[in-house]
C-alpha cells in the first residue's frame, strides 16, 4: 500500500454506461482517486445472478465498461482496475464465507426482497441471487477495504459484508477490517421518463451516444405535465430537462430559463435544444477518450492484464492467511 486508506466498489457488465452511472459512482470514483488506494473491478459473475440465461455479451460489456471507466478518467495508473472473474481468489473466499453466513440474514436483504417482487420475467429463485452479497462481502474484503463508496439506499449492502466479516474473525481470528460505508453526493439525475435512468426501462442518455442520437433522445424528454401548450406558464420545479440544466448549464443561463419558463417566455423545444448541446458539450471530452481507447484495443487488453495481475496479488496474500485461519 501507498499511505492512503483502500477502498472497493464494482459494478456490473450488463450494458453501455449512461449518465446515472457517471453521476452516481463514476464521477466520484475519479476524485476518490486522490484521496485513497482505489480499487475497481467490473463484476461480471455478478451480472450472471440476474442475467444467467443469455451471457453472449457479458464478454463484450466488460470490455466496453473498461473503455467506458477510462474515458471518465479512471486511471490504471491511480487505480487497480481489474475484472471480478480474473481473480479466481473470489470464488474461494465466496465458498468459505457462504458456510458461516446463515440464510435469514440473506432474506432480509432490501434489494433481494425488492427485486424478487418487481422483476417478473426473470426466474431469480436461485442460490446465486439469494446469495450475491456473500460474494460482494468476498470481493470487498479480499482486499482488506477501509470503506466502500455508497449512495444512501446501498448502505445495508455494507452492512452484511460487516456482519460476515465480523462473523468470520469470531470464529476464526481476526483476519478482516469491517469496511465502513462511504457515503457520496450523487446528484437528482432521472431517465427521460421521470423514472430511474436505467438500461431496462429505455429511458437512459448513454455515455457512447452520439451527439444526434442525445439531441433525438433529450427531445423525447418529458417536462411539466402541466404544461400543455407553448404559452402555459411553466414549473421548472417539477421538469426533469431543468434537473439537467442544473448540472450542465451555467448558473446565470439556468436563472435565465427558470425565469422564462415560468412566464411563458420559453417553450420546451427550445429549452430541449439548449440542454441537449450543453449536454453534448460536455460529454466531448469522454467521446473523444473513448475513440482513442477503441482504436487501440491492446492497450486496453495491456490495461485489463496489469490491473489483475495487482489485485491478484493481493488476493493471494489474503487467501494464505485465510486458508491458514480456518486450517485448511
Amino acid at each position: 500500500m501507498n499511505g492512503k486508506k483502500r477502498i472497493v466498489s464494482g459494478m456490473r457488465p450488463t450494458g453501455p454506461l449512461h449518465l446515472g452511472n457517471l453521476l452516481g459512482a463514476l464521477s466520484n470514483w475519479v476524485e476518490m482517486q486522490k484521496e485513497y488506494d482505489c480499487f475497481f473491478f467490473i463484476a461480471d459473475w455478478h451480472a450472471l445472478t440476474s442475467n444467467y440465461e443469455d451471457t453472449s455479451a457479458v464478454s463484450d460489456y466488460v470490455r466496453q465498461m473498461m473503455i467506458d471507466w477510462l474515458s471518465v478518467g479512471l486511471s490504471d495508473e491511480k487505480s487497480t482496475l481489474f475484472v471480478q472473474s480474473h481473480i479466481k481468489e473470489h470464488a474461494e473466499l465466496f465458498l468459505i464465507l457462504s458456510m458461516i453466513t446463515p440464510v435469514p440474514w440473506l432474506e432480509r436483504n432490501p434489494t433481494y426482497k425488492d427485486q424478487i417482487v418487481q422483476i417478473e420475467n426473470k426466474d431469480l429463485s436461485t442460490f446465486g441471487f439469494l446469495g450475491y452479497p456473500v460474494l460482494q462481502a468476498a470481493d470487498i474484503i479480499m482486499y482488506k477495504a477501509y470503506g466502500v463508496p455508497v449512495g444512501l439506499d446501498q448502505v445495508p449492502h455494507v452492512e452484511i459484508t460487516r456482519e460476515i466479516a465480523r462473523r468470520f474473525n469470531f470464529l476464526y481470528g481476526n483476519i478482516f477490517p469491517e469496511p465502513e460505508a462511504i457515503l457520496t453526493k450523487t446528484p437528482k439525475i432521472l431517465g427521460t421518463d421521470r423514472r430511474k435512468m436505467s438500461k431496462s426501462y429505455n429511458n437512459a442518455i448513454f455515455l457512447s451516444d452520439s451527439p444526434d442520437r442525445i439531441r433525438s433522445t433529450v427531445a423525447k424528454m418529458i417536462t411539466d405535465p402541466q404544461r400543455a401548450r407553448r404559452s402555459d406558464p411553466g414549473n421548472p420545479d417539477v421538469c426533469n430537462v431543468f434537473e439537467f440544466h442544473k448540472i450542465y448549464t451555467d448558473a446565470e443561463t439556468v436563472d435565465k430559463i427558470s425565469h422564462a419558463c415560468r412566464n411563458a417566455e420559453i417553450g420546451c423545444v427550445e429549452c430541449k435544444g439548449i440542454m441537449a448541446e450543453n449536454l453534448i458539450k460536455a460529454l466531448e471530452p469522454i467521446r473523444n477518450k473513448r475513440e482513442h481507447y477503441e482504436a487501440r484495443p491492446k492497450l486496453v487488453d495491456d490495461i485489463i492484464t496489469d490491473g489483475c495481475n495487482r489485485a491478484r496479488k493481493v488476493a493471494k496474500q489474503t487467501m494464505k492467511k485465510v486458508r491458514s485461519s480456518i486450517k485448511i
